[in-house]
């Protein structure tokens, strides 16, 4: 004889766990949001935070995934949308709202849709809804021409020596040599920092203020170079927050730092070392194109984290390839062998090539 689902035993889960579902299903049937229920006055706000909150409880989601998404929604979704109940929002006044986001790049407006078709969608299971209009619709062509803006090794250590702080220089060091994620620098701790081993382990980081594993969902090795390695050590010499469970790059308080003021901090030591105005995220692509150079491309592939090699291969194209030019320099020699001087002369002095049967 089964159990049941309250007895906190065999296939009903636990009683905690029916309990909290059956609480969601009574204040959803009031709502009238259970799936299969008509849809009926039910107004694009109410189901954009619907859709919100089933991505709020996936924990596969990033804290700054579902801050962007929670962005864009109050910034472009809801003031277009926002009052209008989802059977009266048609396919054709979508098509002409995108054509009002100017100024957008079309991955940005791309991405729009796709939240856009996420909320439809999520109506269509929760409230009913017959169809979804933005599934008829066409994305913006994208091209990405896969260039990338990096710093050169004495831009980097030109970087670190016009930080606001010791701790600002280690970190941007760290960056730039490590090619850690600004979230995954937040949240190391000493005891990640194998000295002796020369290794960094990366198991977490801090985004959005939360902490959750790196972006891969992995924890992961880095090489640690003796110069990042002499930086860290200078911070070991603090009176404070060096114990193994305490944050590396801590604030005077022993806590998180926040991104957004390292962003402007960082943005400022560009200022001063004369530098470009790029992106903190550019450090770690700093790492990627000087490391493809050197190792191989598994290796930097799993130093940087990366799910898909095709990822790591973007940088491909910055690792010097004189092999290549020596091979097609071959490839296109002509061998002196049975050639006489007056013909090589007139190889080499000809004008005109000709192309029958290119």
């Amino acid at each position: 004889m089964g159990s049941s689902p309250t007895d906190g035993t065999g296939l009903g889960g636990t009683k905690r766990t029916a309990e909290a579902w059956l609480q969601d299903v009574l204040i959803r049937a009031r709502h009238g949001t259970l799936p299969g229920m008509p849809s009926g006055g039910v107004s694009f706000a109410e189901a954009a935070q619907e859709w919100l909150r089933l991505i709020t409880q996936d924990r596969e989601r990033k804290p700054s995934t579902v801050r962007d998404y929670r962005s864009a929604l109050n910034a472009h979704l809801l003031p277009a949308f926002g009052d209008r109940q989802l059977e009266s929002i048609t396919v054709e006044e979508i098509e002409a709202w995108r054509g009002t986001l100017d100024g957008l790049s079309n991955r940005t407006k791309n991405k729009l849709l796709i939240q856009l078709h996420g909320i439809f969608r999520r109506a269509q299971r929760v409230y009913g809804l017959d169809a979804n209009p933005v599934a008829q619709l066409e994305k913006h062509p994208q091209r990405s021409s896969g260039d990338i803006e990096v710093l050169a090794p004495e831009e980097v250590w030109a970087l670190v020596r016009n930080a606001g702080s010791e701790l600002d220089g280690a970190i941007f060091l760290a960056a730039a040599f490590t090619g850690l994620r600004m979230g995954e620098l937040l949240a190391l701790r000493w005891r990640d920092v194998d000295f002796a081993g020369s290794v960094i382990r990366v198991r977490s980081s801090w985004a959005g203020g939360q902490l959750t594993t790196p972006k891969s969902g992995k924890v992961r090795s880095v090489p640690l170079a003796p110069d990042v390695a002499a930086a860290l050590a200078k911070l070991l010499v603090r009176d404070n927050w060096t114990g193994d469970d305490d944050l590396v790059f801590a604030s005077e308080t022993g806590t998180y730092l926040a991104d957004s003021a390292l962003r402007i901090r960082y943005k400022a030591a560009l200022q001063r070392a004369g530098l470009r105005n790029l992106r903190f995220h550019d450090l770690r692509h700093t790492f990627g194109t000087r490391m493809i150079a050197k190792a191989d491309v598994r290796c930097v592939q799993e130093w940087m984290g990366h799910a898909d090699v095709q990822t790591t291969m973007k940088y491909l194209h910055y690792a010097p390839r004189a092999e290549d030019a020596r091979l097609v320099a071959e490839a296109f020699s002509v061998s002196t062998v049975g050639t006489s001087g007056d013909e090589l002369g007139r190889l080499g002095t000809s004008s005109s090539i000709s192309t029958t049967g290119a």
